[in-house]
């Protein structure tokens, strides 16, 4: 069908999707919104709100028993709702893609890329199989991929986070579709690979003249990408328009609610941090590494090792609140695991108050670990499905000798209050509680055994603004009202700003910078802490509304290189044995 130029590539009319239960539950109710050709359009709001629902529904991939009540898919002036089944199936894919928020369960870990990549191609096209894995290496590469003839050949689970959120967009983008929907693509991404990917997407639709609608709770994102945005809460439309307009001079009170949600906050006074590093530090770390084992593919060989963690020493004081950022695969997690006996350093050492507890084993190791506690970053594959959240959150007093049934019960309300559940949450399963309420029984449950260090592990880090402010405000008064430390683990540089005293930079395994967290942000001194800064889009408030700040930081230099390491560390105080190379896409470590 040839399209007017007035013709719209998607509209939706006052849409409405309900799901048919006795007491019928309308998700979205009387949308319409429209976007043309060669137009980011997104779409924002809480959990809940229906932008998954609306976006949904274009291709009728509601989840049962929902089902659109009334309204109007229109794309290119035809009527989705009215197609067949059949009809259906040749739009998916060919005419209209969609990228999931995790590509890890959309990608399928039993079949190579090459064969996932070829898949749509075959159903939709004629094209031969030659023809076929040439266009695959072509879009591999135009979402820079390294070795895209080697990615064919590879499975899923080999690739990070990012390479698999760029091989499903490849994927999608193999069939040239006119439109894209993308759900939170970039949710569980680090700064510079979210700024990569949604760069990608946005070069490669502009090649293939191409439309996005694009899902995300990242407003800073949105205001740097999107042309048109559209507001939903509670599964109404209360905002829509220009982005530059939306974001910068919201009408909508829900939308300056969202706005007042981003992460801001006082920066600690730097006396404080000095006071602080002058005490002698509660856990310790020094030259510690973290191997692990990679399997050969051939029997009989010996199988590789990979280098997690790569020589790194720290401390973290009594009362401190710790960041160690970097991007997806440089360690924070197996760091921040490796400190408190969850992964085993390969060597090193690490003292809790003075004592080494490496080589700590039964009892002894059992009463450190109740003081060394985590927050795991997913939440609902961290908690028991089969148990209550009373149950839940009491697992961890097991351990402790001599409490009784009362005192469990009575530790566990407490907690309940602590985190704003109240004791009526305790009979829930962890399926009947949102992503917000389920990270508030997760903390509950670390801080149950009153830990004197709590390892947060990207808390906060697939909610949307307004649960992660709530959650973000809930570990502050928590840290004030049980006195814990905490190493906060995050990729999201706004976070880290507004809630931690001091922050370390990671990058492969090594520690870059670390400094107080307002001379971090304002004077970095390493190249790699730039470019994670620079690659952060800021909503800031100011006189005349929100704007948004784009950073241009340059390193300041200081007279020795010791800073591009960990300045701890026995390596770094001698010569420079290595440097870093700053290259355009990435830093390589080598030997002099």
């Amino acid at each position: 069908m040839t399209l007017s130029p007035t013709t719209p590539l998607l509209q939706i009319s006052d849409l409405e999707i309900v799901f048919p239960f006795k007491t019928p539950i309308t998700a979205v109710h009387k949308a319409s919104l429209t976007i043309e050709p060669g137009q980011i359009h997104a779409v924002v709001g809480e959990s809940g709100s229906g932008k998954t629902m609306l976006a949904r529904s274009v291709l009728r991939l509601l989840p049962p028993p929902a089902e659109i009540a009334s309204g109007q898919v229109l794309f290119q002036g035809r009527d989705l709702a009215s197609l067949s089944n059949r009809q259906m199936r040749a739009v998916r894919g060919a005419e209209i893609g969609m990228i999931f928020q995790e590509p890890l369960v959309s990608l399928n870990p039993a079949l190579r890329i090459g064969k996932q990549l070829s898949e749509g191609l075959k159903l939709h096209s004629n094209l031969e199989n030659d023809k076929i894995r040439d266009r695959a290496i072509e879009m591999l590469k135009a979402v820079r991929i390294p070795d895209p003839e080697d990615c064919l050949n590879r499975y899923p689970h080999e690739f990070s986070g990012g390479m698999r959120q760029r091989i499903m967009i490849a994927s999608v983008m193999m069939l040239r579709p006119k439109l894209l929907l993308a759900d939170e693509p970039t949710t569980a991404l680090d700064a510079i690979v979210q700024k990569d990917v949604l760069d990608i997407m946005r070069d490669v639709v502009g090649e293939l003249g191409a439309a996005v609608m694009l899902i995300s709770h990242d407003l800073g994102l949105v205001a740097r990408y999107a042309d048109q945005v559209t507001v939903m809460e509670k599964g109404l439309i209360v905002e829509q328009g220009a982005s530059e307009k939306i974001l910068t001079t919201p009408a909508h009170p829900y939308t300056v609610k969202l706005l007042a949600s981003l992460p801001h906050g006082p920066q600690p006074k730097p006396d404080d941090v000095t006071e602080r590093a002058r005490a002698k530090p509660l856990l310790s770390a020094r030259d510690v590494k973290v191997h692990y084992e990679i399997p050969s593919p051939w029997p009989f060989a010996r199988a590789g090792q990979k280098c997690a963690v790569a020589g790194v020493s720290l401390d973290l004081h009594e009362g401190e609140m710790l960041g160690l950022v970097g991007e997806s695969g440089s360690g924070k997690s197996t760091l921040g695991r490796a400190l408190i006996r969850l992964k085993d350093p390969s060597s090193g050492t690490v003292t809790f108050r003075g004592k080494d507890i490496l080589g700590l084993r039964g009892e002894p190791l059992r009463a450190v670990r109740r003081e060394l506690q985590i927050v795991f970053q997913d939440p609902f594959s961290s908690l028991d499905p089969r148990m209550r959240v009373a149950e839940l959150i009491a697992e961890g007093l097991r351990h402790i000798p001599g409490i009784s049934r009362r005192e469990k019960r009575e530790r566990v309300a407490e907690m309940l209050d602590a985190v704003g559940l109240g004791g009526a949450y305790g009979e829930r399963f962890p399926h009947e509680l949102s992503g917000g309420q389920r990270q508030r029984v997760a903390i509950a449950r670390t801080l149950v055994t009153r830990p004197s260090v709590v390892v947060a592990d990207e808390p906060v880090s697939a909610l949307d603004v307004t649960v992660q402010a709530q959650i973000l405000k809930l570990l502050r008064e928590l840290k004030e009202r049980f006195s814990f430390s905490c190493l906060f683990i995050s990729h999201d540089l706004g976070v880290v700003e507004s809630l931690c005293d001091r922050v370390l930079v990671m990058y492969r395994g090594r520690i870059m910078e670390q400094a107080p967290t307002r001379r971090l942000f304002e004077q970095p001194h390493h190249p790699y802490t730039c470019r994670l800064m620079n690659a952060v889009p800021v909503l800031s408030e100011t006189e005349h509304g929100y704007r948004l700040r784009e950073s241009s930081l340059q390193a300041v230099p200081r007279e020795d290189q010791t800073n591009y390491f960990d300045p701890m560390s026995d390596q770094s105080r001698t010569v420079n044995s290595r440097l870093v190379e700053v290259t355009r896409d990435h830093f390589v470590a080598l030997e002099a």
